[in-house]
């Protein structure tokens, strides 16, 4: 016979339990739970089955970009997988990548620097060494924390997440700029980016942060978010070495797939290409 399953909060707790076991980001976990809970909203108490599964799936997709949806997807398999409710997980959506970015959402380089400039002149000078240190190693917001003053001083960060680790470098430039603000802000030691309490600043203040220079720097705010910036370090970076595995080992990707979709831009520069060519009479 069966065994009948619903989602109590004791399942979301030992979910979430087993997620710190093995490892998974602050981040992860929040995302995680955030999407089961919804999960559990939606199942109102009735028992899991395949085709409420299914069910689920359908309203996601209305209410959200097929992206959002499997990422909200991922995280219910994983959860059904943690119950050995196997049978019941769904296939994602299938996504046709672009073979180009809409050029409302690319952060121009020209961009970022206005963006610096508009948080010196806010006199706001952890915010541009935050957003500087991602346009200069290419770190994501949850590795901020191992950018250190002794890294800095190393002129390297140890990066160890998710079980894997990897060695940023910090070149010269960045680590003078970091050290003289380590001397204005009184930072002698641990992480150079943190609350008044010693806390990692937390992923949505930063992006409060970012978001209240838009105007001042006269850049779209739905280009301005952290991983933008990381997005432009690796098309920087690439265009000046054409080492797409050596971008991806920076960048901490498993997989090249990932780096590639770094390097996706708005087709301008192959429009101008095509208008090279000379086939057009």
């Amino acid at each position: 016979m069966k065994v009948a399953h619903s989602i109590g909060a004791s399942d979301v707790r030992r979910f979430r339990d087993w997620l710190v076991e093995n490892e998974r980001s602050e981040a992860t976990i929040a995302k995680y739970l955030r999407d089961v809970n919804a999960f559990r909203r939606f199942l109102d108490n009735r028992q899991i089955c395949k085709e409420l599964v299914i069910a689920y799936k359908e309203e996601v997709r209305r209410a959200y970009s097929v992206a959002s949806a499997n990422s909200m997807l991922a995280a219910i398999n994983r959860f059904l997988a943690f119950k050995g409710l196997l049978e019941c997980r769904v296939k994602l959506f299938r996504i046709q990548h672009s073979a180009y970015v809409d050029a409302e959402r690319e952060l121009t380089r020209a961009e970022y620097f206005r963006l610096l400039e508009a948080a010196a002149q806010r006199g706001n000078w952890r915010l541009e060494m935050l957003l500087m240190t991602i346009g200069g190693t290419g770190v994501r917001v949850s590795e901020l924390q191992y950018i250190t003053a002794e890294a800095v001083h190393k002129g390297r960060a140890v990066i160890d997440l998710k079980g894997k680790s990897r060695t940023i470098l910090i070149a010269g430039r960045l680590r003078k700029r970091l050290i003289a603000y380590m001397q204005k802000a009184n930072i002698q030691s641990g992480s150079l980016f943190v609350t008044r309490t010693g806390r990692p600043l937390d992923r949505s203040n930063i992006w409060k942060e970012m978001k209240s220079l838009c105007a001042a720097a006269q850049v779209r705010p739905g280009k301005v978010f952290p991983h933008n910036i990381r997005h432009l370090f690796a098309r920087c970076y690439y265009q000046q070495n054409k080492d797409i595995v050596k971008l991806a080992d920076i960048l901490g990707h498993s997989n090249i797939d990932t780096t590639r979709i770094y390097l996706i831009d708005t087709g301008a520069k192959h429009l101008k290409t095509l208008e090279r060519t000379g086939l057009i009479a």
